[in-house]
């Protein structure tokens, strides 16, 4: 059975090679892999700067993001059910894990499918817990590869919205930074939602992010500083990006009562800088917030899947470049170099 693994710590160290035949054990159900998205998660691992590999082992097999069909019946699902899985599993010695809440685990502790001590989907057969099966609908299809990317815009969103119901507030207006594949289905849910989106980018996805009647913003002719005056602020701004000073300059582009959830990665050694009256009066006097979200609880998962649905049946054609290239497991360097649009390997 060939997987697509790598030495984590080791750049350059990934590679297709035979891992050990999955057998499913008590309470799991073994799954036919058919296709695993990549992001920049996978590509940091190949470049050796994050993962870890299981207990006892040096490599680590890739893949976090999984679309498979169920192998045979048991435990609830029927032999040919489209299904995903979670990604963070339980720490099992903290009050959120224990309270089935790995997306928040307050010890660190927790492993991860493909990143943090368990191996991922990247693989032809795998062997999964039933419990962290999530079903994918038939009309969503091979789309269903995208559940777990959506599953962290939904989880960002519904934290935001918890932030900003501690007073009076609703969710009129928000920006997207980033055009990525969080960026963009960050757009579509709030699409679903009827909210107002601003999409902002330096890649030119405008077709994609007007086909859902959304605004895109070129970063390279707009200035967001300029956009926040245009219209006033907003309610929301989610920075899809990995770059630390776009994250701080958020807080200043929100307006009144306004939430920043900070998506993007960046843990380049740098510093970073923003407008003391941004920071000492505006996020005080105008009770603005800045957080960060991770992962993603089971509702997540099961919300998010249910948005996809219904954002392929409402934007059929849209949702259809969402995924801009699909290549088998031995051609993953393309996948891991790509940049226009989501990548999968396809099993």
């Amino acid at each position: 059975m060939q997987g697509l693994v790598t030495r984590p710590g080791t750049a350059h160290s990934t590679r297709v090679a035979e891992v050990p035949v999955a057998r499913a054990g008590a309470g799991q159900l073994l799954l036919r892999v058919l296709e695993v998205g990549v992001c920049g998660t996978d590509r940091e691992i190949s470049e050796g700067v994050f993962g870890v590999p299981p207990d006892g082992d040096a490599e680590l097999v890739l893949g976090h993001e999984l679309l498979g069909v169920v192998d045979r019946d048991g435990h609830g699902f029927s032999r040919g059910d489209l299904v995903t899985a979670t990604v963070r599993r339980s720490c099992a010695h903290c009050r959120a894990c224990e309270e089935g809440s790995p997306d928040s685990c307050l010890t660190g502790d927790y492993s991860e499918r493909g990143i943090t001590r368990l191996d991922g989907f990247a693989r032809e057969l795998v062997a999964e817990d039933a419990a962290q099966l999530i079903p994918i609908p038939r009309s969503l299809g091979r789309f269903g590869v995208l559940a777990e990317p959506t599953s962290i815009c939904e989880r960002a969103i519904r934290h935001a919205r918890a932030i900003g119901g501690r007073e009076p507030w609703q969710l009129e207006r928000a920006l997207v930074i980033g055009a990525g594949a969080i960026g963009m289905l960050s757009t579509y849910l709030l699409r679903l939602a009827g909210v107002d989106v601003w999409t902002a980018g330096l890649e030119s996805r405008v077709d994609l992010v007007t086909a859902c009647g959304a605004r895109y913003i070129s970063t390279k002719d707009v200035p967001l500083d300029t956009l926040r005056e245009d219209v006033g602020g907003f309610d929301l701004v989610i920075a899809a990006v990995p770059d630390a000073q776009v994250m701080a300059e958020s807080l200043g582009l929100l307006r009144r009562s306004g939430v920043a959830c900070l998506l993007g990665i960046d843990g380049r050694n740098q510093t970073v800088s923003i407008d003391g009256p941004v920071l000492g009066v505006d996020a005080i006097l105008e009770n603005r917030v800045l957080f960060g979200s991770v992962n993603a609880h089971r509702q997540d998962w099961l919300a998010g899947v249910e948005a996809l649905d219904r954002a392929h049946e409402r934007w059929p054609d849209a949702l259809e470049t969402f995924v801009g290239l699909r290549v088998p497991l031995d051609r993953f360097a393309e996948a891991f170099v790509y940049r226009g649009g989501k990548a999968t390997l396809v099993l």
